[in-house]
């Protein structure tokens, strides 16, 4: 492993005293050895936040959108955030900064000239909003191959994308899991935004044939001896997938699914033993995962039976940062065990984002062996939009 720490390369390196977030990390035995962990990665936390508010808001790497909007700051991003903490200086981020375009005034300077993609999220009515990727996906994906264990996600295994199709980073994002792992991946064609509008509509019905359409395609590519052993989906879509197997009198191990990886809040603490003792097996394995466009990919720490199926979160630290803030001041984090609300911090070369509140609210966890940092648990919509959000496929 390298010495010194990079920002942020084609792979995440972190000092050598400092074991990878995504490599083998040794046993902890006790609180002190912990804690030194926790020590290093803040440290390094530290160094990342100031070489990437360096490279974000200098002349001659940053983009269009952060160079013209330092303009307006009461302090200078270039002399005055020199650690993670700092990053509270700046206005919370708007996600309606994303609507419209042009797109490309979020590409730093320094990218210009690379192939770019467009990822939307939302764009249910109106104008959605725009993530311009260049490689964070690839990167991101290639971190979380890492987490996920060979005998479940056998390397050279075709892979199931049970999930939305269309302007989305997920499908570009498992397809290139699905390489890396040197596999194909196959994608079921899915509109999330058409969902959403016949639930609004109340036209439950519809929303019925549309998902049986879904599940159609899926049975279709399942049997036709593609040797699928992985997936992606969501927890209605394997639930519903998992009940047609089950009429035909088949099941998600006996179509030669070995493991599968899903996300959505609707992956609950309740919906995991329901997966795990009733849709799956214990020959199938099942990691939850929690992400969006913004924030890339958080793990699930390692499933514990003493856990009784609780799921903690962990974000892929030092490229994005997730905190549960006191739901009136966003700057104060709150204690362990305590409610928040959960605050996303992102620092990729290709995109920063000083602190932006999620619709999702948790309890905040203690740092983990495998990830010594913050974690997030009982994710769930925030309690004050909760009943005006209309979930769909997720």
């Amino acid at each position: 492993m390298k010495s010194e720490y990079t920002f942020p390369g084609e792979r995440v390196v972190f000092p050598a005293a400092f074991p990878s977030l995504f490599g083998v990390i040794p046993a902890v035995t006790d609180n002190n050895n912990l804690d030194e962990l926790v020590k290093q990665n803040q440290e390094a936390l530290d160094a990342h936040t100031r070489e990437s508010v360096q490279w974000h808001f200098s002349p001659e790497t940053g983009s269009p959108y952060w160079l013209e909007k330092a303009k307006g700051f009461d302090f200078d991003p270039l002399t005055d955030v020199n650690c993670f903490e700092d990053l509270n200086k700046f206005p919370l981020f708007e996600d309606d900064e994303l609507r419209g375009g042009p797109v490309d005034r979020w590409i730093p300077k320094a990218l210009l000239g690379k192939p770019t993609y467009v990822f939307e999220t939302g764009g249910t009515t109106g104008i959605p909003k725009s993530r311009v990727v260049i490689d964070d996906f690839r990167i991101d994906y290639e971190n979380f191959s890492d987490t996920l264990p060979d005998e479940s996600f056998p390397k050279g295994s075709n892979w199931l994308m049970l999930g939305p199709s269309g302007p989305r980073r997920l499908r570009l994002a498992v397809e290139h899991l699905a390489q890396y792992r040197d596999g194909i991946s196959f994608c079921v064609d899915l509109d999330p935004r058409w969902v959403v509008k016949l639930i609004k509509k109340g036209k439950i019905d519809e929303v019925k044939e549309y998902s049986a359409h879904v599940i159609d395609q899926a049975m279709a590519i399942l049997g036709a001896g593609h040797d699928i052993k992985c997936m992606f989906t969501t927890p209605k879509l394997l639930e519903a997938l998992a009940m047609r197997l089950m009429d035909e009198g088949s099941s998600i191990e006996e179509a030669g699914i070995k493991g599968i990886f899903c996300g959505g809040t609707e992956f609950t603490q309740q919906w995991y033993r329901f997966a795990r003792e009733e849709l799956l097996g214990e020959n199938v394995y099942i990691t939850p995962t929690y992400g969006n466009t913004l924030m890339g990919l958080a793990c699930g720490r390692p499933f514990d039976p003493a856990d009784d199926y609780k799921i903690t979160y962990y974000a892929p630290q030092p490229r994005a940062v997730i905190r549960v803030v006191d739901f009136d001041d966003h700057t104060k984090v709150v204690g362990y065990g305590e409610t928040g609300r959960v605050k996303l911090f992102t620092m990729t070369k290709e995109l920063f984002i000083p602190g932006f509140l999620e619709r999702d609210e948790g309890e905040r966890e203690v740092p983990h062996a495998k990830y010594p940092w913050d974690g997030v648990s009982g994710v769930r919509p925030y309690h004050k939009i909760a009943q005006s959000t209309t979930v769909g496929v997720y």
